[in-house]
């Protein structure tokens, strides 16, 4: 190897190393803080949240997988009016310096969505946009409600593996903001602001530039969402470069806190999971499974973007050590590959270069990652997307080998496979299909800044981070149109809420089966072998749902350099 790489490399270890040693504590934590028996968190947190569910008239008893979903539902739905209504009004609303006016309807539309999906996909430059007010009420907010949503679904499945009920909507949801977003938001944002990340509703200032001309430097509240958008997957910036912006990523320490927080929640999810269902080495197995897959990803990301692209030295220019179009020179080829792979398996979107200008292999493993879905991901989430693949790991080595599948002394029937297969069906379905429409109308394709093969990924990228609740940009369409707002708002909406009414469904029906005991013919989920088994149907199944359109795009530009 060669020695000058040896820091860098070096850089991503440690980075990856201190996500991996503190994922379980923090899935203990998380175990301690859903439980419902009487622990030192419920001592401390409890008289205040029972406190809210007094004001809000909320009742605290168990709900079955309807009145659960429905719950969901219906408060998911009211905080999309409530956000569209801001957005919409944000001209005749205080807090609003800068004097915007309230955003175009379809991009209100889209960007409420967007937010309360956990994918904050902005088809808009946040400083110049959105205001003080919308930012707080209709970002900082949801970055609240998406996060606490997903963790409340995926911790009523586990409660269902379990044995036990399915839980409140209410109180997992509360629970995951008291308990654990605002804490951690809390002592992080002044984390942030001792490294220099404006916290202000102060409007932007007025800076005199080298060449003598005049430049508004944005300001806001960036030290309190930073933590919250990585924290809680959400990845919506309050610049429109995202975290490549000085004032949202300021220095190197605060690129790798911000890239740990991204993993966290995700990584800890196995080990609450183990801890749940009494069986933590079944939760060992499915972190170690889905963190070779991000391993294997980040090799691939760097490899490629170390590569450089060979048609700019076959034209004899200086060879730059790897590809750095597009890349904030701070944090160079290493830490912007790193970032964009984290980025996009956690299911984040909070990237700090430009992936559009990625190589075709390292823009195809940021596809990948989001396609896959199971590489952590988002919180709650991307557990619920791990435990259906470990359903159909299960109830597929059933079959092989002759004995009728059961889970955690629970049988698996052809109901809970048409779910799930029903669930593995949706993401390619809202990804290929709105790809294709988009190919067919100029409303689409007139879009595409690079036309041929690069052009075919834009297309591919927008409709990924848009179905797998990712946001991250391409950052190469004009893509603040009413086709593709109205669109991504569409696959954006049903590629989140879909999954929830499927999985929920598996759920309610596991629930209501009475757990039989492990027999010397049992098919163990906690050895290294179904970790390899899980791994393989989550490489094979992503492989034959994407790979033809992967080849039209990123393979097919690679092959042309």
């Amino acid at each position: 190897m060669n020695l000058s790489f040896a820091p860098e490399i070096a850089s991503v270890v440690i980075t990856l190393l201190i996500a991996f040693l503190l994922a379980k504590p923090a899935g203990y934590y998380l175990y301690h803080a859903f439980v419902p028996e009487k622990n030192k968190i419920d001592r401390f947190f409890g008289p205040f949240e029972r406190w809210l569910y007094r004001v809000a008239g909320i009742h605290q008893g168990d709900q079955n997988w309807k009145k659960f979903l429905s719950s969901l539902l219906a408060f998911n739905v009211l905080a999309i009016v409530l956000v569209y209504a801001v957005f919409r009004l944000q001209g005749v609303l205080p807090l609003n310096p800068s004097q915007l006016p309230g955003l175009e309807p379809t991009l209100a539309f889209h960007t409420a969505i967007s937010f309360i999906t956990n994918a904050d996909l902005q088809h808009y430059s946040g400083e110049n946009t959105i205001s003080y007010l919308s930012l707080l009420i209709g970002c900082l907010y949801l970055n609240f409600v998406a996060p606490a949503t997903g963790a409340a679904a995926g911790v009523a499945f586990i409660r269902v593996l379990a044995g036990k009920t399915m839980g409140n909507f209410y109180v997992h949801f509360t629970r995951m903001i008291t308990r654990v977003l605002l804490p951690i938001v809390l002592v992080l944002a002044f984390a942030f602001v001792a490294m220099g990340v404006p916290q202000t509703l102060e409007p932007t200032v007025a800076a005199t530039t080298l060449e003598g001309g005049e430049q508004e430097i944005a300001r806001g509240p960036m030290a309190s969402m930073i933590p919250l958008k990585m924290l809680g997957n959400n990845g919506g910036g309050v610049t429109g470069v995202n975290a490549a912006h000085p004032f949202e990523n300021p220095t190197a320490i605060s690129n790798t806190i911000q890239m740990v927080l991204m993993l966290i929640l995700g990584m800890a999810f196995p080990f609450m999971y183990g801890r749940m269902v009494g069986n933590i080495k079944e939760g060992r197995v499915i972190f170690y499974s889905m963190g070779t897959l991000l391993v294997i990803l980040v090799t691939a990301s760097l490899i490629f973007e170390y590569g450089g692209n060979p048609k700019l030295e076959a034209l004899g220019l200086p060879h730059s050590p790897g590809s750095l179009e597009g890349k904030e020179l701070r944090f160079g080829v290493t830490q912007s590959s790193l970032f964009s792979v984290i980025t996009t398996t956690s299911g984040t979107g909070g990237p700090n270069t430009m992936h559009d200008t990625l190589t075709p292999i390292g823009g195809m493993v940021a596809l990948l990652s989001m396609m896959l879905g199971t590489v952590y991901g988002n919180v709650g989430g991307g557990m619920l997307s791990i435990l259906m693949y470990i359903l159909l790991s299960v109830f597929l080595s059933g079959l092989m080998v002759g004995r009728t599948p059961e889970f955690l002394g629970k049988k698996i029937d052809f109901k809970q496979m048409k779910l799930i297969a029903v669930t593995l069906l949706v993401t390619p379905f809202l990804i290929l299909v709105p790809s294709a429409i988009a190919f067919s109308t100029p409303l689409g394709y007139g879009s595409i800044s690079n036309p041929g093969f690069h052009g075919v990924s834009q297309v591919l990228y927008e409709y990924t981070t848009s179905a797998t609740d990712n946001g991250s940009n391409f950052a190469g369409m004009a893509t603040n149109t009413p086709f593709w707002n109205i669109s991504t708002a569409l696959v954006l909406f049903l590629a989140r809420f879909i999954p929830f009414i499927t999985l929920l469904a598996v759920a309610g029906s596991m629930a209501n089966k009475k757990k039989v005991p492990d027999t010397i013919g049992t098919f163990r989920t906690d050895t290294p072998l179904f970790g390899i088994v899980l791994f393989m149907i989550v490489v094979i199944i992503g492989a034959l749902s994407f790979l033809p359109a992967l080849v039209l795009g990123p393979i097919a530009e690679h092959l042309t350099l």
